[in-house]
């Protein structure tokens, strides 16, 4: 038996096409807010999920993770003698100044970290090795970031701080939504850029093995024009216990209770606290998503979508009943009974979700693919909330048809014998 609801859904063609379309862009438009949301709050932490630590180690004064102050390197000293402590790499995420070939200086984050170790790995190494990193004044860089960088390809040479850089690979998916383009290297040559400071911009060539670095001052040349050669200690060295980290990452031995050793560790190090890797991630995200206009912004869009689409499926559905008020009207005169009513009004609305979400969700991996391949940014849309957006679809639709069923409760059964 042909379903009533398919029925008077089909009746029309075209107007059922353009309360399609409507339900459809109501679908995409919550989708693609979700997935912004949620692709926003997963770049956040992407330095966090790259890495394998148990334990993140940071100052006390950690607010979240790119708001926080260094730890000295005397303190992962004292971690990595710990018997509880299988291994200790430090990490630095500080700021830089990354100058072009041509136009305006950019301002990056430096990734420092031990290329030898597990502790963190970048994400999709696509041209060079992580291992190139251990040679001096060495960098790669997110192929997403590459106009920006004003980088050409593997090889080319440009200015980080004051010091010379080369890059020498490129990966994927080490961005960020909230942060600056990351340059990732290893902790030697991330030590020297941060002790060469962010003076003025000097033009260097990178050094041929056993000679000194030389550079040009660029607003301050030499009269004749020739290099200067610079002698501080810039030069990549392995850390000693006075430089400083950001961060401190921690495989704890096997079998060890992560709890505990946090414990240990705050009370062996000064002025630290430390974290699992969820407890960071969670802390990172509850701060840009309830402590920042972003996060209140995004999920604003997300409550308007599905506003919209609540009200465009109750207007599309009460001009459906209204129309059909006639038949709605016969089936009570002839003794259908209110629940008989409802499933197909409830049935209507079922199959008008399921229309709108399929196609809206085809759209909206489609969109969500062009931005993450071609734009570098980050719209996620997992099989999770794919499956949050199907519920939200049915209750926007459900719910507008509780509107639609109040109108058929008002029939009078002597309508159909009106002319």
């Amino acid at each position: 038996m042909v379903s009533l609801a398919r029925k008077n859904l089909l009746e029309d063609i075209p107007r059922f096409l353009v309360a399609q379309a409507g339900i459809l862009f109501a679908v995409t438009l919550v989708t693609i807010q979700l997935g912004i949301f949620s692709g926003f709050s997963k770049s956040t932490v992407k330095l966090i999920e790259n890495s394998n630590a148990d334990i993140w180690v940071a100052s006390d004064t950690l607010v979240q993770l790119e708001l926080t102050l260094p730890v000295p390197v005397s303190e992962l000293i004292k971690a990595r003698k710990m018997p509880e402590v299988a291994r200790g790499d430090g990490l630095i995420f500080s700021g830089a100044h990354w100058f072009p070939k041509e136009g305006e200086l950019v301002r990056v984050r430096i990734i420092g970290f031990n290329p030898q170790s597990s502790l963190y790995q970048p994400e999709t190494v696509l041209e060079g090795s992580v291992s190139n990193l251990t040679e001096p004044y060495t960098a790669m860089i997110d192929i997403f970031d590459q106009n920006t960088l004003q980088v050409e390809g593997i090889g080319d040479q440009l200015q980080m701080s004051s010091l010379p850089v080369e890059v020498v690979g490129m990966t994927e998916g080490n961005t960020s939504m909230i942060s600056n383009p990351f340059v990732l290297m290893s902790l030697k040559n991330a030590n020297a850029y941060l002790r060469a400071g962010q003076t003025s911009q000097i033009n260097c060539q990178l050094p041929e093995k056993g000679s000194q670095l030389e550079c040009i001052n660029m607003f301050h040349p030499e009269p004749d024009d020739q290099a200067t050669t610079i002698e501080p200690n810039i030069e990549p060295r392995n850390l000693a216990a006075s430089d400083v980290v950001t961060f401190i990452l921690i495989k704890a031995e096997s079998g060890q209770d992560l709890s505990a050793l946090k414990d240990k560790l705050e009370q062996k190090l000064n002025n630290v606290k430390a974290y699992t890797k969820e407890e960071l991630i969670n802390i990172t995200e509850t701060y840009w998503q309830q402590r920042t206009g972003i996060g209140l912004v995004l999920g604003l869009g997300t409550v308007v979508g599905i506003v919209v689409g609540t009200v465009v499926v109750s207007q599309i559905l009460y001009s459906s009943v209204s129309d059909h008020l006639k038949e709605f009207g016969t089936l009570k005169a002839m003794g259908a009974s209110a629940g008989m009513i409802y499933r197909i009004i409830i049935e209507q609305a079922v199959w008008m979700a399921i229309f709108g979400y399929l196609p809206a969700m085809l759209l909206s991996f489609g969109v969500a693919y062009w931005i993450n391949s071609s734009q570098g940014t980050l719209l996620l849309i997992t099989p999770t909330s794919a499956i949050a957006i199907f519920v939200i679809t049915m209750a926007m639709c459900i719910g507008s048809a509780i509107f639609a069923i109040q109108k058929v409760n008002r029939v009078d059964p002597a309508i159909v014998f009106k002319a």
